[in-house]
C-alpha cells in the first residue's frame, strides 16, 4: 500500500510552486506594461506621421504594430501558457497524492489562481491578435467582439453586420477590426455609454460602419485633435476612406467610418 504523502514534504512543494504562479503572474503584468508603452510609442509616432501626411512611414508604423502584437501573442501562448499548463498539471497530480486535508484547500486555491492566469493569458492573446478574423472574417470577428463587450461589461450591445460570406482585402478587414476596438474602448471607458449600436455593411462599393453610443458626448472643438480621432483617421487614411463623428455634449456619439472595398 502506497504511502501517504507526509505533510512536511508536501508543503515546501505547495509554497514553492505557488511562488512560480506569482512570479509568472507578475512577469506577465510586467510584459503587458513594456508592450502598453512601446504601442504608446507607436501611437504617438502615428500622430506625427498623420501631421506631416507621410503615408509610406505612417503604414509602416502600422505594419510594425501589428508585428508587436502577433510576437507578444506567440510569445504568451508559447512560454507563459506553456509553463501555467504545466503548472496546472502538476498540481493535479499532487492533490490526487495528497492524503492531507489541510493541504488539499491550499492545492485547490493555487489551482483556481493558475485557471484564472491561463484565462487572463488567453483573453490578452485573443484581444492581441484574434484568431477568429484571420480564419473567418470581419463578419464573425466583430460579431464576436459585440458579444465579448456585453458579457464582460455593463453595456448592451447591437451589432448588425450586414455582410457576406465573401472576404474582404485583410488589410481592410483587420483596420476596421481594430477601429471597432478602439470605438469600443472610448465609448466604455470614457463615454460612459450603456447602449451601443455597431451597424457594418456594404453600399455601392463602399464598406460602412456606423457605431453609435448613448454616452455623455464631447464637444468636437475640444477634441478635434484627441488621440482617439487621430488614430481612426491615420486607419482610414491608408484605405483611402473617411470617418465623420458626430456628437455634442450629454447627446451620445456617432462615428460613421467608410472605406472602397
Amino acid at each position: 500500500m502506497p504511502k501517504p504523502t507526509d505533510e512536511n514534504d508536501l508543503i515546501p512543494i505547495l509554497i514553492t510552486g505557488t511562488l512560480v504562479i506569482v512570479i509568472l503572474i507578475v512577469f506577465l503584468f510586467f510584459f503587458v506594461i513594456i508592450y502598453q508603452r512601446k504601442m504608446i510609442k507607436n501611437q504617438a509616432e502615428v500622430r506625427k506621421l498623420h501631421d506631416e501626411k507621410q503615408t509610406d512611414l505612417l503604414n509602416a508604423v502600422f505594419e510594425t504594430q501589428e508585428s508587436e502584437r502577433k510576437r507578444l501573442a506567440e510569445d504568451l501562448h508559447d512560454s507563459v501558457g506553456q509553463v501555467l499548463s504545466a503548472i496546472k498539471l502538476n498540481l493535479h497530480r499532487l492533490e490526487k497524492k495528497s492524503a492531507d486535508k489541510i493541504a488539499d484547500p491550499l492545492l485547490a486555491d493555487t489551482r483556481r489562481l493558475t485557471d484564472e492566469s491561463i484565462q487572463e493569458i488567453r483573453n490578452i492573446i485573443h484581444n492581441v491578435l484574434p484568431p477568429v478574423l484571420t480564419d473567418y472574417g470581419l463578419k464573425e470577428a466583430l460579431e464576436g467582439l459585440c458579444l465579448k463587450m456585453q458579457e464582460t461589461t455593463s453595456v448592451k450591445v447591437h451589432c448588425k453586420t450586414n455582410l457576406d460570406e465573401i472576404r474582404l482585402r485583410p488589410e481592410l478587414e483587420l483596420a476596421f477590426y481594430r477601429m471597432a476596438q478602439e470605438l469600443f474602448s472610448n465609448a466604455i471607458k470614457h463615454a460612459d455609454a450603456s447602449i451601443i449600436h455597431l451597424t457594418i455593411t456594404k453600399e455601392d462599393g463602399w464598406l460602412v460602419m456606423e457605431f453609435k453610443d448613448n454616452g455623455k458626448g464631447f464637444n468636437m472643438d475640444e477634441v478635434k485633435h484627441g488621440f482617439g480621432l487621430k488614430n481612426l483617421q491615420s486607419r482610414i487614411q491608408l484605405l483611402n476612406g473617411d470617418v465623420k463623428v458626430y456628437t455634442k455634449p450629454q447627446n451620445g456619439t456617432i462615428t460613421i467610418i467608410r472605406a472602397m472595398i
